[in-house]
C-alpha cells in the first residue's frame, strides 16, 4: 500500500464512544477517540510452589468466544486525566481481585499497527496480596486463573483445545519456549 503524504487529512466515517474508523490515503484503520490507550499487566504471584502469572478469561464479542488475556483495561475511559499506572493499578483490582506492592513500568507496544493505532503501556506488578474476588465490573464476567509459570505452556493449550482464543501478549510468557522449540526443530 502507497504511504500516504504526511499532510494526507485524515477523515473519520464512523465514530462511537471507544473506537473511530479513519481514512488516510488509501488506508483504513481504527483508533481510540482522543488518544485513548491501554494497560496490561503482567502480574505474577510469588507462591510456595513457585511464581503464578494471573491470567483472566473473558467473553469477547469480536471473536465469538472466551479470550485468555493478562488482565488490562483501558487508561482514561473512566477519568479523562487518569495515568496508565493509575489505570493499570484498578484493572488489576477491578479483574483478579489482587493489589500489587511492587510496580515497574516496561513500555508501551503497539499490537496490531496495520489496522489500529492503539497503544498499551506494558507493566509488570508483583508482591500480590489477594483483596478480593475479582470479576470485573458490571457485566464483565472475568474468570481469573493463577498459573503456575512452570506450566504455562500446557496451560494454553488446554485452553485453546478447549476453544478459547489466546491473546498476543501471552507469546511474552511462550517466547523463551518457542524460541526453544523452533531451535530444536531446526537441529533435527
Amino acid at each position: 500500500m502507497t504511504r500516504p503524504a504526511p499532510d494526507a487529512p485524515i477523515e473519520t466515517p464512523w465514530q462511537g464512544r471507544y473506537l473511530s474508523v479513519n481514512t488516510k490515503g488509501n488506508w483504513e484503520y481504527v483508533s481510540r477517540p482522543g488518544g485513548m490507550r491501554a494497560a496490561v499487566i503482567l502480574a505474577v504471584d510469588h507462591a510456595a510452589d513457585g511464581p503464578h502469572v494471573i491470567l483472566v478469561e473473558q467473553y469477547r464479542v469480536p471473536l465469538g468466544k472466551s479470550c485468555i488475556e493478562m488482565p488490562a483495561g483501558l487508561v482514561g475511559d473512566v477519568d479523562a486525566g487518569e495515568a496508565a499506572h493509575v489505570a493499570a493499578m484498578r484493572e488489576l483490582e477491578e479483574e483478579t481481585g489482587y493489589q500489587a506492592a511492587t510496580w515497574r513500568e516496561a513500555g508501551e507496544f503497539y499490537s496490531s499497527p496495520g489496522m489500529v493505532s492503539e497503544s498499551f503501556t506494558l507493566f509488570l506488578a508483583s508482591d500480590l496480596t489477594k483483596t478480593g474476588q475479582g470479576g470485573g465490573v458490571n457485566d464483565e464476567d472475568i474468570l481469573v486463573h493463577p498459573v503456575p509459570l512452570a506450566h504455562i505452556n500446557s496451560f494454553i493449550d488446554e485452553k485453546r483445545a478447549a476453544g478459547c482464543a489466546i491473546d498476543v501478549r501471552l507469546l511474552l510468557l511462550l517466547g523463551g519456549g518457542l524460541i526453544q522449540l523452533a531451535a530444536e526443530k531446526s537441529a533435527q
